[in-house]
């Protein structure tokens, strides 16, 4: 994620359009349904992962395969119905399983073709189904909800910048990092249990959606949306990412889009959606994104290894929030979203993360400087490749500045980089802070062991998760030195240390 910087053809395929009642989300399960035999214990599974951060974000007793949602959206009242479909495989004999769900009403649970019971606490969704689930088995959960999703407001968390699913004059903007994936879908939401996703989504005609991964069809009919009378004119969209994505990287962005499909030099697909609106103030805006993402994502893939996905590109919306602006753009897997048009360095710092937090994804939320310090370290390193400061000087500068003169009780020196807590996760310590760090690496172990080092860690963990000790321990091995005590200096204490 960035901070607001301070400082075509359309394939036509035959496609259902959602009977807009509540939307619903099925289990199903592939294996047997479990043994009578009275040796066999069933037990729930966890109301969370265990991440510290967000104790209940994330469920246990199995792991998230695939997730299709078959959703409509009503941009006159906000509204959002549909199916949502998680493909799972069971890591405990389970009796009962939760799902992520904040908000919206659930009229139906399925699981293994079976409607199973199911109750609501809080923002876990409760579901029991008729037979126990075995260890190993693979099973299927569809889940009817409807409702308004919740722009998640009044957070210390992102800034204070309101986050989540946000409602646009003409559509719908989604950012939902670190916890806003459970407000408009069922959900393990947790990035430790990555997916593969596929969308199906209806919208009033008119309108386009913009989702991860590549566009699979597009089809105009007629659709029944839930708090209007009869039907009307409706497009729906299907979209499908086939590399696993942590929840809080998905998206789906309704409204109306000016696109261009390209490809970079070296020859990755690019999708670039624009909102109109946008191009009033700079009407090269299509042009500006698309060149942009072509460079960076080149550029990252010399440096960082091959492109992890199929499809580069970048949603830019006009959004705000209650008529102000909002201020940040997100990392959504294979095309980051923009509540603006942003700096080219911006683009550069999200495109990073495609390896550095999409790829590659946390293991806990204490672990976010391994995708925030590495993407600004990136886009530090894109303005001196453009004739701008060097990385060098640059973080001997944000050394220097902090704190600043004008905001004296800013925690900047007291945040822990590899553990900085959850209401300042999103510090400035854990982004120009963990950048310095990485140069201070950097010129300690020479470039070439350090472009080593951070392309390994990419292709180690590639669609995988990584923790902060897992990299510490790969530098030792790859720079061939001690380095714990520099990381013990820089990343696990708080404080101002002297520069080398």
């Amino acid at each position: 994620m960035a901070r607001r910087s301070p400082r075509v053809s359309t394939v036509r395929t035959p496609g259902r359009l959602l009977p807009l009642a509540l939307a619903a989300v099925t289990v199903v399960a592939f294996a047997p349904a479990a043994s009578a035999a009275s040796h066999v214990r069933f037990t729930p599974g966890a109301e969370g992962v265990g991440d510290p951060y967000f104790p209940l974000e994330g469920n246990g007793g199995y792991h998230a395969l695939h997730y299709s949602l078959d959703v409509a959206y009503d941009t006159t009242y906000g509204q959002l119905d549909g199916t949502v479909t998680m493909t799972a495989r069971a890591t405990q004999n389970l009796s009962s399983f939760d799902l992520d769900l904040s908000g919206m009403d659930v009229s139906k649970v399925v699981v293994n073709g079976h409607r199973a019971s199911w109750n609501r606490r809080g923002q876990e969704l409760k579901i029991k189904p008729n037979h126990g689930l075995r260890k190993g088995s693979t099973f299927r959960v569809s889940v009817t909800y409807g409702g308004v999703p919740q722009t998640i407001v009044g957070s210390p968390i992102v800034f204070g910048s309101p986050y989540g699913f946000l409602k646009t004059p003409d559509g719908a903007f989604i950012g939902d990092e670190p916890n806003g994936a459970s407000t408009w879908f069922p959900v393990n939401d947790h990035p430790s249990d990555k997916a593969t996703y596929d969308f199906t989504v209806t919208v009033p005609k008119g309108l386009s959606v913009v989702a991860n991964g590549l566009p699979e069809g597009r089809h105009d009919g007629m659709a029944a949306f839930s708090r209007r009378k009869g039907s009307t004119q409706a497009s729906t969209f299907k979209w499908r990412e086939n590399k696993p994505m942590a929840s809080y990287l998905a998206t789906i962005d309704i409204g109306k889009w000016d696109v261009k499909e390209s490809k970079t030099p070296s020859g990755l697909n690019s999708y670039v959606a624009v909102d109109p609106v946008l191009e009033t103030n700079q009407p090269d805006a299509v042009k500006f994104f698309s060149d942009t993402t072509a460079e960076a994502t080149d550029l990252w893939s010399k440096m960082w290894g091959t492109y992890p996905f199929e499809t580069t590109g970048a949603i830019a919306d006009n959004a705000v929030y209650q008529g102000q602006p909002l201020g940040f753009s997100l990392e959504t897997q294979s095309k980051p979203v923009y509540s603006a048009v942003r700096s080219t360095s911006t683009i550069a710092h999200e495109l990073a993360h495609q390896w550095f937090g999409d790829s590659v994804s946390v293991a806990q939320w204490k672990d976010i400087w391994l995708n925030e310090s590495f993407a600004s370290w990136s886009a530090y390193y894109w303005t001196e490749k453009h004739g701008g400061v060097s990385v060098h000087d640059r973080v001997r500068n944000i050394y220097n500045s902090y704190p600043f003169p004008d905001k004296p009780d800013d925690p900047y020196w007291s945040v822990k980089i590899a553990d900085p807590q959850r209401d300042t996760m999103f510090n400035d310590r854990v982004y120009s802070g963990g950048a310095t760090v990485l140069q201070l690496l950097r010129e300690k172990i020479g470039d070439d062991t350090f472009f080593s080092l951070l392309r390994t860690w990419a292709d180690t963990h590639r669609y995988g998760n990584g923790n902060t000790a897992q990299f510490v321990a790969l530098a030792n091995k790859v720079s061939g030195q001690d380095l714990n005590p520099f990381f013990q200096t820089w990343i696990y204490s708080t404080g101002k240390p002297a520069l080398p």
